[in-house]
């Protein structure tokens, strides 16, 4: 970055963000654990969606040796319906390296804290920024806009040249001893001002550094590699009965996933993908013998529900099945368990499992 222009950009983004800065409440706190847990939720999540979890999560488990000392079907439940739960995986494991490994206390530099699981370099210079006041840059998608579009810096970002590229023009914004400021007004400015596709350029405090703004480029930046096509996938699940189906006394099966597994370490109705050339019928009495070691019958369709992930789309078929025989085990699944349809709100479910909850008490009700 020009030295000259450096000072004005600066100046200016601090002068906004004095004024414009939103207030959120991980924003009021310089506890490093708690703004911890806000940066990890904030990982492909928008920031409306983290406030509803945030305050709830920290009275929940309110310093890291509590969140360390959890069992993490705790942690899952508290983080149910917030979606990528490795993170939270991830969290509780870096809430008990700190505990074994770092005296309770969480590293304040960003080499240090990337040693922590799930912990990368993102999230590393915030907490080390803002917790810490660490001379340390971040690049989220907002930043990347941000920086693209002013110094109109070709290349894909999601490309390790351009991504240097972005970081070595970051580190002097940064390294003026008001890191955290500078990190977040340009958070807040990819998110409020210089927004994907109608930036709000008569708003921005540094329209008049901003060299696509002066191209009329804005929309050339960040540049894209090419989109690829989304693929879909068939799921079938099982909603397996033992008794008379939405019965007083009916108990439903239920698996709890892998922890390695996609949504590790939730519970579900069992079952899984649709193979070239089977029913969903036939692949669901397939899956469950394979998942649980037990046969149905009386395999009849229920609902279906259309799950959205960031790099396919799924069709859950979920079918109502009459539980025959064969003695649950855990065979492609870490736990199993029976409960009644009241009895899953105890369980961490995924969204998709949630709305087929729903489904069946809508149906009891009816």
């Amino acid at each position: 970055m020009d030295r000259k222009r450096l000072p004005r950009i600066r100046r200016k983004l601090l002068a906004w963000y004095e004024v414009e800065a939103r207030d959120l409440p991980w924003r009021r706190t310089r506890d490093p654990y708690a703004i911890l847990v806000s940066e990890v939720m904030l990982q492909q999540t928008r920031v409306e969606t983290v406030l509803s979890y945030y305050e709830r999560f920290l009275a929940r488990f309110p310093s890291i040796r509590a969140l360390a000392d959890a069992p993490v079907d705790d942690v899952l439940k508290a983080w149910e319906g917030l979606g990528y739960y490795r993170r939270a995986h991830n969290l509780h494991r870096a809430a008990r390296a700190v505990v074994e490994d770092h005296e309770g206390e969480i590293p304040r530099t960003g080499p240090d804290l990337r040693s922590l699981p799930g912990v990368g370099p993102y999230t590393a210079a915030a907490v080390a920024s803002i917790a810490f006041g660490r001379g340390e840059p971040v690049l989220d998608g907002n930043v990347v806009r941000v920086l693209s579009r002013l110094l109109t810096i070709s290349g894909d970002p999601s490309r390790a040249k351009t991504r240097q590229r972005l970081l070595r023009e970051a580190e002097p914004l940064a390294s003026c001893g008001e890191a955290a400021a500078i990190n977040q007004a340009l958070m807040d400015l990819g998110a409020r001002v210089c927004t994907p596709r109608s930036p709000r350029c008569h708003v921005c405090p540094v329209e008049s550094e901003c060299d696509a703004h002066h191209a009329g480029e804005e929309l050339v930046y960040p540049e894209r590699g090419e989109r690829k096509q989304i693929p879909h996938v068939d799921v079938v699940a099982g909603i397996i009965w033992e008794g008379v189906p939405l019965g007083p006394d009916v108990r439903i099966l239920i698996a709890r996933r892998r922890d390695d597994d996609m949504l590790g370490g939730l519970w579900e109705f069992p079952g899984g993908r649709v193979e070239e050339g089977e029913t969903f019928g036939e692949a669901l009495v397939r899956e469950l013998r394979e998942e649980l070691g037990i046969e149905v019958g009386s395999v009849e369709p229920f609902v279906e529900i259309y799950p959205a992930y960031t790099h396919f789309r799924m069709t859950l078929h979920a079918h109502h099945c009459r539980y025959v025989g064969g003695k649950p085990r855990a065979i492609e699944c870490s736990d199993w368990a029976w409960s009644t349809l009241e009895g899953l709100d105890a369980y961490a479910l995924s969204t998709a499992d949630r709305k087929l909850v729903a489904a069946l008490r809508r149906r009891g009700d009816a």
